[in-house]
């Protein structure tokens, strides 16, 4: 063993992660029921822009109101490149900061985006008397939170959980696929021809390299990985599947949220309805997309666009 000990983040119950939409009241008033072991509200990706507002005093309000007795409970602040995330750092801290567990930071980058959000924690727990330290969750999306995972995993003595965010991190790295989590059936190899010339093909786990990585960067800062959602929500053997491979890398739980794999083009005609009707999130073949959705189509679609004027 390394004489270096590796400090263990503050033990939760971490099975399930389920993500709730800050401006859907009906979720958010049904959250303390849920049997999820933490709630996330989520301020970002399910939250149309003129919503955003309304989101923040919607989930300052239930963690005033509401019990969450037994719940370890966050909130998914916007992006540090938005200019909603101060104001959800700020007013929902300052006023509700005592009812937080943790909040969730995401798209990290880099270890420095982690220490901003340390600094500004750290004085307004200072100012409020909150003495209950709030942790962080990072969640890593992106293909620079990827190369400085490690960096990021070490960057703040608050951090507790790092998640994979699929969808985002497909969009990054503009990987070819709409699926948010599971089997991608282009990712695979051909075996050669057997003696009867046959040949199988035999499907690939695109995500494994992700998902492993990260888990080492969280186990050796001493925290937990979390698996990101599955998108098929009808496909319970599929979750389960995943479920149990993310447990088999050293995953400690994974997210419960539901936006599907739909055909790219129907993902932005959908998105586009919703937007108009002031939605974040939209249902589309009886599944959800949300904004992760719509930046994964978007790689897809104009990846088509550029083939097809190439052709032309």
């Amino acid at each position: 063993m390394s004489f270096t000990i590796v400090e263990e983040a503050m033990p939760r119950l971490n099975r399930s992660e389920l993500a709730v939409p800050g401006s859907n009241l009906k979720f958010v008033e049904k959250a303390p029921a849920s049997t999820a072991d933490v709630v996330f509200f989520d301020l970002e990706d399910s939250v149309a822009i003129d919503q955003k507002d309304q989101a923040r005093r919607n989930v300052i309000a239930a963690l005033n109101d509401l019990d969450f007795s037994g719940k370890i409970v966050s909130i998914r602040i916007n992006g540090l490149d938005t200019p909603f995330m101060y104001r959800d750092v700020v007013e929902v801290v300052e006023q509700a900061g005592y009812k937080l567990d943790l909040i969730m930071i995401p798209k990290v980058g880099t270890a420095a985006d982690v220490y901003a959000l340390d600094m500004l924690v750290t004085q307004i727990e200072t100012a409020k008397g909150i003495r209950k330290r709030i942790g962080f969750e990072l969640l890593i999306e992106t293909a620079l939170g990827m190369q400085n995972i490690h960096a990021i995993a070490g960057a703040s003595r608050r951090n507790e959980a790092m998640l994979l965010g699929t969808a985002d991190f497909a969009a990054s790295t503009k990987a070819r696929t709409t699926r948010i989590g599971g089997a991608n059936p282009d990712y695979g190899m051909l075996t050669d021809p057997a003696v009867d010339g046959s040949r199988v093909f035999h499907w690939g786990d695109m995500w494994h390299y992700a998902l492993a990585r990260m888990v080492v960067a969280a186990r050796a800062n001493g925290l937990r990985p979390v698996d990101g959602p599955f998108g098929d929500f009808k496909d319970e053997q599929g979750y389960l599947a995943a479920a149990k491979r993310a447990v088999s890398l050293g995953c400690e739980g994974k997210m419960v949220i539901h936006p599907s794999q739909a055909q790219a083009r129907r993902i932005l005609e959908a998105m586009a309805v919703a937007e108009k009707a002031g939605a974040g999130a939209v249902s589309l073949d009886g599944k959800m997309i949300d904004i992760a959705s719509i930046r994964q189509a978007q790689v897809v679609v104009k990846k088509a666009d550029m083939i097809v004027t190439r052709k032309g």
